[in-house]
């Protein structure tokens, strides 16, 4: 069958030999400064906010700060300096404070695993029984109210 009679819906055109079919183009980001602060950052979806494009200028509502929030934040800016430092490692600067991070969240996550208990399979290592199905949940939590 011919392509150009086939009818299937699609068009067909012609390219050179060995053409791209598109060029993807991504602007580098310029600093690691301004940017959000970590609940501000999680709410907002980026630490950088030259990158905050909320769709349709819908934006989260801000979360509560409970362990979970926190061990969250602290994730997300880790994260977000992994992605800064994929395209400027040799920024110094962002990576001191992405090493910061990352032994803040090593040391979170013990504290969070130790007093919820575990949020992934590998903190089920070494444990002396199977926890996982434990209550309460991680969503579950409620803060203690102080009186």
């Amino acid at each position: 069958m011919n392509r150009a009679n086939a009818d299937n819906g699609y068009r067909f055109g012609s390219l050179p030999k060995n053409a791209p079919l598109a060029m993807a183009y991504v602007p580098l980001q310029e600093s690691v400064s301004p940017s959000y602060e970590s609940m501000e950052a999680l709410s907002r979806g980026t630490l950088f906010p030259g990158l905050d494009l909320p769709l349709m200028n819908m934006v989260n509502s801000e979360l509560k700060m409970c362990p979970l929030t926190e061990m969250m934040a602290i994730d997300f800016v880790a994260d977000e300096l992994e992605l800064y430092l994929d395209t400027h490692n040799d920024d110094s600067e962002a990576f001191a404070m992405y090493q910061t991070f990352l032994a803040l969240k090593k040391e979170v996550r013990s504290r969070y695993t130790k007093q919820f208990g575990p949020i992934s399979q590998d903190d089920l290592l070494g444990a002396k029984r199977y926890s996982w199905p434990d209550d309460p949940w991680p969503w579950e939590y409620q803060p203690k109210m102080e009186v």
